[in-house]
């Protein structure tokens, strides 16, 4: 399979915007069969996690961003995360 150039990326990003987050990690990799969990949900600065994926096949390294507030639910403190950004760039072989 070819890697993915800036504009097929830059579509990927479009895409991935407004899904809910479990559902673009689930497209994300199902992409490449290869696909590899960099991290999950690492908290890299204050209120925004991280889940990143190689996608070696596809020359393409996808970053989902997500913020994290907690919100009182029926007098119990729950987390919820909301996508808020999606970065894919080209890994280091990847030229095009």
């Amino acid at each position: 399979m070819a890697y993915l150039n800036a504009e097929q990326r830059e579509k990927l990003v479009n895409e991935l915007k407004g899904m809910p987050f479990n559902k673009a990690k689930g497209k994300v990799r199902g992409m490449d069969e290869n696909s590899r969990l960099v991290y999950y949900r690492n908290a890299q600065g204050v209120g925004r996690w991280l889940t990143r994926f190689d996608l070696p096949s596809l020359g393409t390294r996808v970053t989902l961003v997500e913020s994290h507030k907690d919100a009182d639910k029926n007098g119990k403190i729950k987390s919820e995360y909301q996508l808020a950004e999606v970065i894919a760039e080209a890994l280091p072989g990847n030229q095009t």
